[in-house]
């Protein structure tokens, strides 16, 4: 099969041996990063990078990779496979693994994220901007509004697929992008963000990640999910106690 997976990456970093992976330098006009591609080449949004996080390597891959199959993962995170053992570095999803599974599908997406106690809305609002979210809403109602309903179906859940990671069928990538920077564009255009924290000025690469489940359930694409392995150690307490602070401090 003819697949790319776009990794992001703003630095050097261990990368799979398998040339369906192509290492991209995200934000490379600040990242550039030896024998990766620099995300700034072609048709691109590099600039944007600050505020769209691995999106900008999204939009390069769609501009200019031509393959049957393309993917984003990213340089600490990757695609897994059920039943994947051994170190971390060794769970990486292969291409024969890979193409076991677009066999049956078209689009694989990562295992879901669940946040139990809080809906997807919630999450985001005590984490981020509530703002950001009620715009995209305003603006799905004024230019897509078949996506509505899935839009607020998703926000009232407590899970969905973060991390803007994939891998689809070319044509359905068009598709998905087309609409998916349409939204954001715009979003960036309304959104005031001269008062953001650099963390929440990554607002767009956020926004982007809420944007994927409500696409696919609008259009009723089916999927299968993988799981992802993280290269780096996780320090769960300390997220956990970031999580509680953050919804407590706004008010539960």
């Amino acid at each position: 099969m003819d697949i790319k997976i776009a990794v992001a990456a703003h630095k050097r970093y261990w990368m799979p041996d398998d040339d369906m992976y192509l290492p991209v330098a995200a934000g490379a006009n600040v990242n550039a990063c030896a024998d990766y591609a620099p995300d700034n080449a072609g048709d691109n949004i590099s600039d944007k990078n600050p505020h769209y996080c691995e999106l900008t390597v999204l939009y390069w891959a769609w501009r200019n990779l031509n393959a049957d199959y393309i993917g984003l993962a990213h340089y600490r995170r990757h695609f897994s496979w059920k039943g994947a053992g051994g170190p971390k570095f060794q769970r990486v999803i292969t291409r024969e693994k890979l193409e076991g599974v677009l066999r049956k599908t078209d689009i694989v997406l990562p295992a879901p994220r669940n946040y139990f106690i809080e809906t997807n809305y919630g999450q985001y609002a005590h984490a981020h901007h509530a703002a950001d979210l009620d715009l995209t809403r305003e603006i799905l109602s004024e230019r897509f509004p078949n996506c509505l309903s899935a839009f607020d179906k998703s926000m009232a859940r407590t899970g969905g697929h973060r991390f803007n990671m994939f891998v689809m069928r070319r044509d359905l990538l068009d598709m998905y992008c087309q609409w998916l920077f349409d939204v954001l564009f715009e979003l960036e255009r309304r959104l005031d963000i001269s008062a953001y924290s650099p963390y929440d000025a990554r607002v767009f690469g956020f926004v982007g990640e809420r944007l994927l489940d409500v696409w696919l359930e609008t259009n009723r694409m089916p999927y299968a999910e993988l799981p992802y392995v993280f290269l780096e150690k996780q320090n769960w307490l300390r997220k956990g106690g970031a999580f509680l602070v953050r919804k407590f401090a706004h008010g539960g």
